[in-house]
């Protein structure tokens, strides 16, 4: 698959290179969210050596590296013998980069750590006393966000405070991943988001002309797929005891979101739950959401608790509880579990329409963000809720004092005026500059809208959007004068 994206993250790296100084560099973030590739793409064209660590002895990985280094210059003695030690390593190095710049990029650093547990004491005292006054750009790179952070990040970190930048890889928002498959249309797309989410190792599964349902079954259901038992063996690598975890995340994925509901369900004491999903938290498994006007959300007693990404929502839902289906190849059975019938994606009302449905809604925050110069601009973008009462997108400028309210729906059915009323309704429930503010509307729909909405929508401040198309309403742009006619009265 083509590289795509990492713009700001290249630039940032490239930036760093050109200034022809030594540079220390974390590059850090989930398994298969492209760490590698964007070192690669970094390296290219540069003098480069780039090393894999594993879970072998330190001695021979130390071999191996002096292998690499020996062939990358051309020395025989090294190539057999390799090195003896870490700090004959950075000597070495230092030696040969007085007068060009290079890169050492070293991935999975968190399997030297395994290794040896003062690595990164030796890495603190190559750096001060072998690399910091040559040309060497080092790269510690590493998939356990947690070992990274602890051995080079924070403050009692022995590292912390030799680096020179840091990068988090993020999975790609929608539109980035889409660029994946231009082939694509927005709704087929969305069936493969709502699976992989924004991991390229994931999203490249789909890169296949079969039918959609038996990529599912090949790439995920297939216990000889490396999707099968990745979130398994992730909490593996990152947790030693990663039982009440898997109960914890399978919990949150099947909707007990809130802490009462997640310690009555998995039956831990709620200050030892907390310790728990701190945990998940720092590992990104798992984010924390408040109502989009909480003015303190650290301290919000409306906190709700959801799976952070696509696929791991997915694998609870439909491979962890069906394990000993599939370990009998019985794959018709789980399928009809995700889309319904054996005719599958035809299914209107499948569990994987539902799915589907709600990564529509994360989907129509980033459309929105992307309509800020047709409507506003926005500071905050989330969903809001109170009590029983739900809106899944809200959006406001506080200095402005305007805020617009969002629904989605990706049903069969065209949206009417009764989904605007419902929404019109529950943003007067939402306490914010309530004399002050003005109020706009947008609904997100995949089947279009009736006669009545669109008509009303040249009158009032109604945006629609089709899929992920801002409908052109021939709607007048309020001057600035006739705001205050707009304001919100009680």
């Amino acid at each position: 698959m083509k590289f795509i994206n990492r713009e700001k993250e290249l630039n940032n790296l490239n930036q760093a290179w050109k200034s022809k100084k030594a540079q220390f560099f974390i590059i850090y973030g989930k398994r298969r969210v492209g760490k590698t590739e964007l070192i690669k793409q970094f390296t290219k064209n540069k003098s480069g050596i780039y090393y894999l660590a594993d879970k072998r002895t330190s001695k021979e990985q130390l071999k191996e590296l002096g292998q690499i280094v020996g062939e990358y210059y051309k020395d025989e003695i090294l190539k057999n013998n390799g090195f003896s030690d870490w700090l004959e390593f950075f000597s070495y190095i230092k030696n040969k980069s007085k007068k060009e710049p290079l890169v050492i990029a070293i991935d999975e650093y968190p399997y030297l750590v395994e290794n040896n547990k003062e690595i990164s004491s030796l890495f603190q005292k190559a750096w001060d006393n072998y690399l910091k006054d040559t040309k060497v750009f080092l790269i510690l790179c590493g998939s356990s966000i947690s070992m990274m952070e602890k051995e080079t990040l924070i403050f009692k970190s022995p590292l912390f405070g030799r680096r020179t930048g840091q990068l988090l890889i993020e999975p790609l928002n929608f539109f980035q991943a889409w660029q994946f498959f231009p082939e694509k249309s927005f709704d087929d797309f969305l069936n493969i988001y709502s699976i992989c989410g924004g991991m390229p190792a994931y999203l490249q599964q789909f890169k296949s002309s079969e039918k959609f349902e038996n990529i599912v079954k090949e790439k995920i259901l297939n216990s000889s797929s490396f999707l099968y038992n990745e979130i398994e063996f992730m909490l593996k690598e990152e947790l030693r005891e990663p039982k009440n975890y898997l109960a914890i995340l399978k919990a949150i994925a099947y909707g007990q979101r809130k802490l009462g509901k997640i310690v009555n369900e998995v039956g831990l004491e709620k200050n030892i739950l907390n310790k728990y999903l701190n945990v998940l938290l720092n590992l990104k498994l798992i984010e924390r959401q408040v109502p989009v006007t909480e003015k303190l959300p650290n301290k919000s007693r409306k906190g709700l608790y959801k799976i952070a990404d696509n696929f791991t929502l997915f694998w609870f839902y439909f491979i962890f509880p069906f394990k000993s289906y599939l370990a009998l190849d019985n794959y018709d059975f789980v399928l009809k579990k995700i889309f319904g019938n054996k005719k599958y994606s035809n299914s209107q009302n499948s569990n994987f329409k539902l799915i589907v449905s709600k990564t529509y809604e994360q989907v129509a925050m980033e459309i929105l963000y992307n309509l800020k110069n047709e409507i506003f601009e926005f500071e905050k973008i989330d969903s809001w809720w109170l009590n029983e009462e739900e809106i899944d997108l809200v959006a406001f400028n506080e200095k402005e004092k305007r805020i617009i309210f969002g629904e989605c729906k990706w049903s069969e059915k065209p949206i009417g005026i009764d989904t605007y009323l419902n929404l019109k309704r529950k943003s007067q429930l939402v306490n914010w500059y309530n004399n002050e503010r003005v109020n706009y509307y947008i609904l997100f729909s995949k089947s279009g809208f009736t006669k009545n909405i669109m008509k009303l929508a040249t009158e009032e401040n109604i945006f629609l959007v089709e899929k992920n198309k801002l409908i052109c309403t021939k709607r007048k742009k309020l001057p600035e004068k006739s705001m205050q006619k707009l304001r919100v009265k009680k």
